[in-house]
This record gives structure tokens, C-alpha cells and sequence, in this order.
């Protein structure tokens, strides 16, 4: 299956898949990004921390952001958070979360993966930074494509 950056997400996948970071973020401070290109060249985690760091997520106040990275030809994808939510969660944190992608993934369907996994974020996230009402939105809600 090949998709190019354009038709990768259908309008309307762009709109679910942003209101759910939004409606993720309306119960957390924490902060989610979505990132999406088309190979890895790197093991998946190195590439994500790469993409973490060009996307600045590590300016939060509260060090609790969280990317959702695919690369979707190579079939690879990863959810990775900062320091401030590692400091507080154990090691296995993300594995409800990545099962939701890893489900919806596997059948293609990664608007519904990236929804799912994004709400499921929320929930997680709001146990550890709950929504003060000051938080702000630190970080933009629109997907990010790269190459």
C-alpha cells in the first residue's frame, strides 16, 4: 500500500484525529503530537527521539509530552514520552496504549489506531497530570508529515 502525504489521511481522518489529541488534552496537561512519514531508516525509537527533539516537544513546562510516531511503509510505530512523565510512570506505561495502534494498524486502519491510542493516552496521562486549567496548549494539535 503505498499513500502519498497528501491522501495518506482523508480530511476528514485529519479532523478525527486532531480532535481527539484535543479532546485527549482537555482532561491532561500533558501534551500529544502526531508524527507520520513514510520509511525509518533508523531503529524505530532512535528515529522517534530524533523527531521528539526536532519537534521541540522538550519545551513543556512539565516535560509531558508524548509523540505518536508511524512510518508507515516500514510498517514501524512508536508512542514516546518525555522525562516528566518517565519520572513518574513504570516501564510498561505505553503497552495499552501501543496495543490500541498495534490492533487497528495491522487492518490499516490508522485513523481509528491513532484515535483510539490517543484518547487511551489521555486517560493514562490524566491520572499523573491532570488538567489544572493553565496549562494552555504548549504544543500544536495539527499532524505532522514528514518526508
Amino acid at each position: 500500500m503505498s499513500f502519498t502525504k497528501a491522501s495518506f489521511f482523508s480530511p476528514d481522518e485529519q479532523k478525527r484525529i486532531i480532535a481527539a489529541i484535543g479532546s485527549a488534552e482537555s482532561q491532561t496537561s500533558g501534551e500529544i503530537q502526531v508524527f507520520i512519514e513514510s520509511n525509518c531508516q533508523d531503529d524505530v525509537m532512535t528515529r522517534a527521539r530524533a523527531v521528539f527533539d526536532e519537534l521541540e516537544m522538550y519545551k513543556t513546562a512539565l516535560r509531558n509530552g508524548v509523540l505518536f510516531y508511524l512510518a508507515y511503509e516500514d510498517h514501524k510505530f512508536a508512542v514516546l514520552g518525555d522525562s516528566g512523565i518517565h519520572e513518574r510512570v513504570s516501564a510498561d506505561f505505553w503497552e495499552t496504549t501501543k496495543e490500541h495502534l498495534r490492533s487497528h494498524f495491522v487492518k490499516s486502519a490508522f485513523a481509528d489506531g491513532f484515535v483510539n491510542g490517543i484518547l487511551e493516552a489521555g486517560e493514562q496521562l490524566k491520572k499523573y497530570f491532570p488538567e489544572t486549567g493553565d496549562s494552555g496548549n504548549e504544543l500544536p494539535n495539527e499532524i505532522v508529515f514528514g518526508k
